[in-house]
């Protein structure tokens, strides 16, 4: 490819400048001067489609641009490079993810500040990277490399087509033989019977890397039960009434809010209640002292197909029974997409993971650091009770709060429960609150 030297590109740039009017079928591809990046702009928009041999190209060496591992959020320090999404040599355009990197909570991705060409991987898969670290370089600018990139493809395609015909003609009184042997390939089904009982019959194992995610959450809830008094307490719920509610104004409030009415959203708007009447639940213990918050940020437990995530709902004492409803949607909606971000797990006060959605009949969770306490939600089910003397049938939930019983005590503990309790049963308390 012809590479002038800089003094030559500036003379053919003023060049093309001048026949611009005369010659508006050249197309000048890149323009490496400063000064000529709008007369560049312009060529483009003036010029028209050529092909490769009508096109004036000017090079001059690009100044690589070098990206750097950015903040990954609250407390991590760093990451392990997952995946290249490029190799050196291809051509990305600006916000295309190029690294993705895992760390102790989630996965982040690393996205291209401008359009270029990748042109070199700073770091291997596997490696662990900290926050201000190099990660790859690349040129930017509009590489043409794509467009160059198909004709070298058909090229080499073309000897391919070749092949198979010169084989063709070679195997062709070869064709002749397996007619004859054709009845020989009758004992066939009972080798086929043989191979699934020696694979159904395999012994084998398999040996993987936990994923950074998995270590931390391991580790995360093993220094919990070392760590805190763990205590749990249970109750049960009769959710007949915000089922009933639920069956009679669903339709109107999807109609009015854009979202459907679950039952995630009153255990939430339960619990920020009871947080604000117990207070001592929503604190958390740091070193000798007992931290209050007058806040309520509730965490909801969300599984992935990575692990665990907990994103946070914020503010849950400030907001309406839609405005909760409707972040429960968005969350769930960016955790099945793998779009959870450390700033959405950053922080929580309380923590709420339901089980039942797997159909857990019962359970003790184990609390979340740093905070106190964590319900359980378990599955509804059919079961017979005793109201106002009768056996009826109801549909009932299991539901368990796990505390520390450092800084909450018994009686605090069962009482926050028993206003969860109340407050989900009778659900026009919540709309009063």
């Amino acid at each position: 490819m012809f590479r002038p030297t800089p003094s030559k590109v500036r003379t053919c740039a003023r060049n093309t400048v001048k026949s611009l009017a005369k010659r508006t079928s050249i197309n000048v591809v890149a323009c490496p001067q400063r000064n000529f990046t709008s007369l560049n702009n312009t060529f483009k928009r003036n010029s028209t489609p050529h092909t490769q041999s009508n096109q004036v190209r000017c090079y001059a060496d690009a100044k690589e641009v070098t990206v750097k591992v950015p903040d990954l959020g609250d407390s991590i320090s760093e990451g392990y490079v997952q995946s290249y999404l490029f190799e050196v040599g291809q051509s990305f355009k600006e916000d295309d993810v190029v690294v993705q990197l895992e760390t102790d909570k989630a996965t982040a991705d690393v996205r291209a500040p401008a359009s270029g060409t990748l042109t070199a991987q700073l770091a291997k898969i596997k490696d662990a990277v900290s926050v201000g670290a190099e990660l790859f370089k690349f040129t930017p600018g509009d590489a043409p490399a794509a467009t160059e990139a198909a004709p070298k493809d058909i090229k080499k395609e073309e000897p391919k087509k070749e092949e198979p015909k010169k084989e063709v003609k070679k195997e062709e009184p070869k064709k002749e033989e397996p007619k004859k042997e054709a009845p020989k390939s009758t004992p066939a089904p009972t080798s086929s019977k043989s191979t699934p009982a020696t694979s159904g019959s395999s012994r084998g194992e398999t040996r993987s890397p936990m994923s950074r995610m998995r270590l931390k959450i391991g580790s995360r809830l093993k220094e919990a039960q070392n760590t805190y008094a763990m205590l749990t307490t249970f109750n049960e719920i009769d959710m007949s009434g915000i089922t009933n509610l639920r069956e009679k104004y669903k339709d109107a409030f999807q109609e009015k809010h854009g979202v459907k009415l679950g039952f995630m959203s009153a255990f939430v708007a339960a619990s920020a209640q009871a947080l604000k009447e117990f207070p001592s639940v929503n604190a958390v213990i740091d070193g000798e002292d007992i931290v209050h918050r007058d806040y309520v940020d509730i965490s909801v437990a969300v599984a992935t197909p990575s692990g665990l995530v907990v994103p946070v709902l914020r503010d849950c004492d400030q907001k309406s029974y839609a405005d909760i409803e409707k972040n429960i949607g968005e969350l769930g909606e960016k955790a099945r997409k793998g779009g959870i971000t450390m700033e959405d797990m950053k922080g929580g006060t309380f923590t709420i993971s339901n089980g039942g959605v797997f159909g857990s009949l019962f359970g003790t969770p184990i609390i979340n650091p740093p905070q106190s306490a964590i319900l359980g939600m378990h599955g509804t089910f059919k079961r017979p009770v005793v109201i106002n003397d009768q056996i009826v049938i109801r549909p009932m939930m299991y539901v368990a709060l796990t505390y520390d019983h450092r800084i909450i005590d018994g009686r605090e503990g069962v009482l926050f429960l028993k206003r969860i309790k109340s407050l989900v049963e009778d659900p026009a308390q919540l709309l009063l609150a």
